[in-house]
């Protein structure tokens, strides 16, 4: 008598048989999809990465000289000119990597569902037993939750990096490093930092959703495909009635959660000085954001659809 063979998993290092652990309990298939698309997909996490990299190494390069500057910065006479000098590489370096991390964003929907059918593998994904809804949902997490954690865990990476080579350079020549600690509240900007990259996420879930459904029903050119309806709309609104309502709306949709997400009353170059300027109850109160999101279900609900029934290109 022969030994039944072991079936093999669901996924590569997992321990699903058939829908059912080892152990007896149920299989997870939206977080081993979400491990697949990271699996597949290092960019996700190596561009962010060369980011970093290269912002610590030309930090470090930008620090000849960094002493006779910070004693000019701390020369002035106005507080707040002397934290805004100081802290501007630090708050540069985060805006750099939601940047980036929108942008890896943005091309990764735009390739997550039109990639399965272009290089056929589809037909193996839809083989398994993960349904359409739980494929697309793991997609659009990547944007909406991988890649804030990713740009965060980045972010406070480099910032260390960055605030312990000012230390030992300033040290070396006669400067104290406490002068940046003084003027740099690194905790309360980490905090302030992860509510922005939430707040970002949310505000930009119709634009990812708007992007999924792009790339699960266009047969090539994608990019094209997602950027030239708005293009031309805007272009035949503005000839046609003398307004740009659309490219508004649009502007409003990718930087427009600041206004409702942080308060700036008051404040001619907006900052955030305080965890005070903080409004997480008026941003989740505006309509704006629940449009947004009401949009973006709407959009994914097509997503769904389309690969249902999609074929391989």
């Amino acid at each position: 008598m022969t030994a039944e063979p072991n079936p093999r998993p669901l996924f590569s290092g997992s321990r699903e048989v058939s829908g059912l652990a080892h152990d007896g309990a149920p299989t997870r298939p939206l977080f081993w999809s979400v491990r697949r698309e990271l699996w597949e997909n290092r960019s996700i996490y190596l561009a962010p990465l060369i980011v970093a990299v290269v912002q610590v190494f030309g930090f470090a390069m930008s620090t000849v000289g960094m002493a006779e500057r910070r004693r000019d910065v701390l020369s002035l006479t106005d507080p707040a000119k002397q934290r805004a000098i100081i802290e501007m590489p630090y708050d540069v370096a985060a805006m750099i990597m939601i940047f980036v991390v929108f942008i890896v964003g943005a091309f990764y929907c735009l390739d997550a569902l039109y990639g399965e059918r272009r290089d056929r593998s589809i037909l193996f994904w839809k083989s398994l037993p993960v349904s359409d809804l739980a494929s697309v949902l793991s997609k659009i997490t990547i944007p909406l939750v991988i890649l804030p954690l990713i740009a965060f865990a980045f972010v406070v990476g480099v910032q260390v990096a960055m605030l312990l080579i000012s230390s030992v350079n300033l040290a070396i020549h006669g400067v104290s490093p406490a002068t940046t600690f003084a003027h740099v509240p690194v905790i309360q900007n980490w905090l302030v930092l992860l509510y922005g990259l939430v707040a970002i996420a949310l505000w930009h879930a119709p634009i990812y959703g708007w992007l999924l459904l792009v790339s699960g029903w266009a047969r090539r050119a994608t990019f094209l495909w997602a950027v030239l309806p708005f293009i031309v709309i805007e272009i035949f609104e503005r000839i046609t009635f003398g307004t740009s309502y659309v490219a508004r709306l649009l502007q409003d949709r990718l930087m427009g959660f600041a206004p409702h997400a942080f308060d700036f009353r008051g404040q001619s170059h907006p900052t955030i000085d305080s965890l005070s300027q903080l409004t997480p109850g008026h941003y989740l109160s505006s309509p704006g954001l629940w449009i947004g999101l009401l949009v973006a279900a709407v959009l994914l609900f097509g997503a769904v659809r389309l690969r249902r029934y999609s074929s391989p290109l």
